[in-house]
């Protein structure tokens, strides 16, 4: 599994404006705050959601810890996708929010 760290991912974001962030937590959690940007797609919709993932483009997934977006990570790269683990999730995210 591909990894970065939420500092590499803010750079990564700082350098390339067409980034694709999804937000695996409930919609209750991102209520709370988000990577600017990012898209939610609940872990346990992700399998019903992938019409709405481009699998052309690279993607980097978010949770709270980096637990459920690791799970995901692992879902997409099997089914085919591009995909990133940002470790720490949202505990480790220190940027801006939305």
């Amino acid at each position: 599994m591909k990894t970065m760290t939420a500092q590499e991912v803010q750079e990564y974001m700082n350098n390339n404006k067409a980034v694709s962030i999804i937000d695996v937590r409930e919609t209750e959690e991102v209520k709370a705050g988000k990577i600017p940007g990012a898209v939610n797609i609940p872990l346990g919709l992700i399998e019903f959601r992938l019409q709405d993932i481009d699998k052309s483009q690279e993607h980097i997934m978010v949770c709270r810890s980096g637990s459920r977006s690791g799970m995901a990570t692992n879902i997409l790269t099997g089914r085919g996708y591009n995909v990133i683990n940002m470790d720490g999730g949202m505990m480790a995210w220190d940027g801006p929010t939305e």
